[in-house]
């Protein structure tokens, strides 16, 4: 009997030392937010997930306690949420009146492959550049030849600024080789080398890179990447990685991305297919459009994403195929949302930036989004996007254009309430800011906010009972008490939100460290009034593209 009770001791502890190791060794990376990454990364997925939707494993297994100093608070997902009964809502952006605010006029843009018109971004970049406080876009003027660039004072109206370059009297980059696919361009306000302040990507038969310290002469390249067409990157500040987003194609998947990181674009990242992390492809919530098809499944045509906030924000390319005369490819935008940076919740799969069914719109197919996905004007985000019209050459200069959509700050998801009053509660959270602020549209109703402690009773005086109501519509509104400056007392101790909201929507929340309501997130693209990739001015901004709405260029 000892004996085998020996063995079964000895084995619990073996089993037990087993575990412990096992768990130590897939503690990876640490992130922002507290998630934990695996110690293999990124991962390696046996297979793409074409008829099983992704769940990332951040939101089945949440972390204990969440830090939130980093951004805006998004309700595009449960990671924040414990218990709510309000109802989640998607919204979408419309497009501006001034769409589309490129077409191809110059000789140079009218004039490409196929003698089509072409002025719009095939991903390349729409930035806000602090240092000069310009708009600024990369686009490919004529289709699949050149590098053009154009400059605005409100992201509305266009100029193209005489470079002379490679033509003279133009906007033409010199660029070589000079045909061209798909590009990106980064801005990086962080780089310490002032001679890479600017960083592209390009696909012309192979992926170069190149670096720029103003974004208008290019170095020769510095890394070339064996790749598919339309692969693009991006920068993932929260891991300060950059990231490939890889063309593939797979049988029985069809168009689909793989993954690579970098921490130095001049490096080779990768060189070969079976390195890589396959990564994202459409799945069975896809949607297809009511035309005659090749089959009857989308497939994903292209990845770009941007830090946004507190997350990262994906815009999904989900082609159609079809078998239509003139009509341009059917790719339509959907978003994503990642807070590891690898794996993406997609709740809402309406196309976020569509194409049209009018056989004359600028949009009528191949909807692509603009690099850098983004920029904050004041309360309210700009999407660039190109939009295509015809196949075939045209005279009028219609064949591929620059759509702008607006979408309000923080807009793409709201938790909502009508005249009956309801609640949402987080998970445990820790700050160490001292300022609650919020972005809501209660002017019909009223907000109000307690702080509770990890068992959920109410941290006095921060009641809902003491709590100010917030009566208005505002995507910057501090949340105040009777009897409490602000909640700094708390900061670096857990604890939860309870939000209680009547008539109204609550689109995002956070702890600032100044009255002026800094979030201390990312800003995607930039944006007037803002000094770097992260909002460090709050309310400033919003006097900042304030003051561009007045001027008159902007009329």
């Amino acid at each position: 009997m000892l004996s085998i009770r020996l063995f079964c001791v000895t084995m619990f502890l073996t089993i037990s030392m087993l575990l412990i190791g096992s768990v130590e060794s897939f503690a990876g990376e640490l992130l922002y937010n507290g998630i934990q990454l695996p110690d293999v990364w990124p991962p390696k997925p046996e297979a793409f997930q074409r008829d099983k939707p992704q769940t990332p494993p951040y939101l089945v297994s949440p972390p204990s306690v969440i830090s939130i100093d980093v951004g805006r608070q998004l309700f595009v997902d449960d990671f924040l949420i414990a218990e709510t009964n309000l109802k989640r809502q998607f919204h979408q952006p419309v497009w501006h009146a001034a769409t589309p605010v490129l077409q191809a006029e110059t000789l140079y843009e009218k004039h490409g492959t196929r003698d089509i018109p072409f002025a719009a971004p095939f991903s390349d970049g729409v930035w806000y550049d602090p240092r000069d406080q310009t708009f600024k876009m990369w686009y490919q003027g004529g289709s699949g030849v050149y590098f053009c660039y154009a400059t605005s004072k409100d992201g509305i109206h266009w100029d193209r600024p005489n470079l002379n370059q490679l033509y003279p009297d133009s906007n033409v980059l010199k660029i070589e080789p000079i045909q061209r696919d798909s590009s990106t361009v980064w801005l990086d306000l962080d780089d310490p080398n002032p001679e890479r302040r600017f960083k592209m990507v390009y696909f012309r038969s192979k992926l170069f890179t190149l670096f720029s310290a103003d974004g208008i002469r290019w170095s020769e390249p510095v890394a070339v990447h064996e790749t598919g067409d339309r692969t693009t990157m991006f920068y993932n500040p929260f891991r300060k990685v950059w990231v490939y987003s890889i063309r593939g194609s797979r049988r029985g998947v069809g168009r689909c991305r793989y993954y690579a990181e970098t921490t130095d674009l001049a490096k080779q990242a990768f060189t070969d297919y079976p390195e890589l992390s396959q990564w994202m492809c459409a799945d069975s919530l896809d949607r297809v459009r009511n035309v005659k098809y090749v089959d009857d499944r989308p497939d994903l045509y292209n990845l770009d994403a941007t830090p946004y906030e507190s997350l990262m924000l994906g815009e999904f390319v989900i082609h159609s195929k079809i078998s239509e005369g003139n009509r341009p490819k059917l790719n339509h935008v959907t978003l994503g949302f990642s807070r590891d940076g690898f794996h993406w919740h997609r709740p809402d799969r309406r196309p976020f930036l569509d194409v049209s069914d009018d056989p004359a719109a600028w949009n009528y197919g191949n909807v692509q989004p603009a690099g850098a996905g983004c920029l904050v004007v004041g309360d309210k985000l700009y999407f660039y996007c190109s939009g295509r019209n015809s196949h075939k050459p045209q005279d009028d200069g219609s064949g591929g254009s620059t759509g702008l959509a607006v979408l309000r700050r923080d807009g793409f998801a709201s938790v909502a309430a009508d005249q009956t009053p309801g609640t949402l509660t987080t998970r445990p959270v820790r700050f160490s800011g001292q300022q609650l602020f919020v972005n809501v549209a209660s002017a019909k109703g009223k907000l109000q906010v307690e702080i509770l402690d990890e068992a959920g009773q109410p941290i006095a005086p921060f009641t809902q009972q003491n709590c100010l109501p917030v009566t208005t519509d505002a995507t910057l509104v501090p949340v105040t008490w009777k009897g409490a400056k602000d909640p700094s007392g708390l900061a670096g101790k857990p604890v939860r939100f309870r939000f209680h909201l009547q008539g109204g929507e609550l689109y995002s929340f956070w702890v600032s460290p100044d009255a002026a309501g800094a979030s201390g997130g990312y800003v995607a693209g930039g944006g007037p009034g803002y000094t770097g990739h992260r909002d460090t001015v709050g309310r400033a901004a919003l006097t900042a593209a304030s003051k561009i709405a007045k001027s008159p260029s902007s009329r």
